[in-house]
C-alpha cells in the first residue's frame, strides 16, 4: 500500500501537472470504486485544480467552488499520468522527464486492470489496480468539512513533538505494530515504514506501548520522523521530476521489510518474519527482541512445544 513517503512524491508529482487545470470528464468502469455520491462526479467537470493534498494515505484533488476528488489507492492501487501530445509547449517550458503522450482516455480505460481515467485539459490521469480484490476507493466531498469527515484523525508525526507522539502512542496498550499502522493514531504509516520504523528504533514489533520507557517512546519518535522524511527523499529522488511509476512496498535499500532470510544491515543475521492473514511483519532478532524469535501464528501452532526461541535453536531444527 503506498504510504506517506509513496503519497507525497505522488502529491507532488500531480501539483505540477494539474494545478490550474480543468478536468474535462471521467471515465469509470466499476461501480465498485465510487464510495459516495455527493456531490456528483460530474460537479468537478468544467472546474479548475485548486489544491492538492495528502489525507493520512488518500490524494485529495481540490477543485474550484471547492469540490474535492479523494483517492485512496488502498493495497495494489497505483496512478499513471500519460500527457497530451498534440499540445504545443508554452514558450521557454521545459519538458518533464519521462513523460509519456497520450494514447487517448478510451484505449487507456480498456486496459484489464484499469479503473478509471480523469481527462483534464492537458492529459490524462489514470487509476488502475492490481489483482481483483478491489479495495482503491474514490470519494466525493463538498467543502472543508465534508473532506475532514474522510481523515481518520491520526496525527502527522512530521508536524507533532515528542510529547504529543509519545501521548497517542501510549492512549491505549497496543503492540507497536499495531499501533503504528492504525491510521487513527499516526497518519500516513502503513506495513511497510512501519517495519523500518522499528528496525531503526530497535523495538520489537510486538512490544507494548504502555510498557515502553520514555527513552523508547522518544528513540521511536526520532525513528519515525528519520525514515519517513529519508524515504520521502529517496523516492523524490527516484522520480527525477517525472512521474513516479514505481511505486511498491518493497524497495532496495530497505534494511528488513520484505528481506526474509536475508542478513540485516546492522548484525548480518537473518532477518525473520511474522505471517498473518495477507500481511507479514519482518525484523531482526538479535537488534530487536534480544535474539528471541517471535512466534509465527501458523508455525507455531504447529510445532507448539518446538517451536525455535532462538536463531540457534531455529538453525538447528532446519538441519533435522
Amino acid at each position: 500500500m503506498p504510504e506517506l513517503p509513496d503519497v507525497t512524491v505522488y502529491v507532488e508529482a500531480l501539483r505540477e501537472r494539474l494545478l490550474g487545470h480543468t478536468l474535462t470528464r471521467a471515465l469509470i468502469r466499476g461501480p465498485f470504486l465510487l464510495r459516495s455520491t455527493h456531490p456528483p462526479v460530474e460537479a468537478a467537470y468544467g472546474r479548475k485544480v485548486r489544491e492538492i493534498r495528502r489525507i493520512g494515505k488518500q490524494i485529495a484533488v481540490g477543485f474550484e467552488d471547492e469540490v474535492w476528488l479523494v483517492l485512496h489507492l488502498m493495497i495494489a492501487g497505483r496512478l499513471h499520468w500519460k500527457a497530451v501530445g498534440a499540445q504545443p509547449a508554452k514558450p521557454g517550458a521545459k519538458e518533464m522527464p519521462g513523460e509519456k503522450k497520450s494514447p487517448g482516455v478510451k484505449k487507456t480505460l480498456g486496459a484489464r486492470n484499469s479503473l478509471a481515467v480523469f481527462e483534464f485539459d492537458n492529459g490524462a490521469l489514470a487509476l488502475t489496480e492490481a489483482g481483483t480484490q478491489h479495495r482503491a476507493s474514490l470519494r466525493m466531498a463538498q467543502g472543508e468539512e465534508a473532506l475532514r469527515e474522510l481523515s481518520a484523525g491520526g496525527i502527522e508525526v512530521l508536524s507533532a513533538d515528542v510529547g504529543a507522539f509519545t501521548a497517542v502512542l501510549q492512549s491505549a496498550n497496543h503492540t507497536l505494530k499495531r499501533a503504528l499502522t492504525d491510521p487513527h493514531l499516526f497518519s500516513g504509516i502503513g506495513n511497510a515504514y512501519s517495519d523500518e520504523i522499528l528496525h531503526r528504533a530497535r523495538l520489537s514489533p510486538v512490544a507494548l506501548t504502555q510498557k515502553l520507557k520514555p527513552e523508547e517512546c522518544a528513540r521511536l519518535y526520532e525513528a519515525t520522523r528519520a525514515t519517513l522524511m529519508e524515504w520521502t527523499e529517496r523516492l523524490r529522488t527516484d522520480a527525477a521530476g517525472g512521474f513516479p511509476e514505481k511505486v511498491t512496498a518493497f524497495r532496495d535499500g530497505m534494511a528488513v521489510h520484505g528481506r526474509y532470510g536475508q542478513p540485516c544491515p546492522r548484525c548480518g543475521a537473518k532477518v525473520q518474519r511474522i505471517r498473518y492473514a495477507s500481511n507479514e511483519t519482518n525484523y531482526c532478532a538479535p537488534c530487536q527482541t534480544g535474539g528471541k524469535l517471535l512466534a509465527d501464528r501458523a508455525l507455531s501452532r504447529l510445532l507448539r512445544e518446538d517451536w525455535p526461541r532462538s536463531l540457534d535453536e531455529l538453525e538447528a531444527l532446519k538441519k533435522r
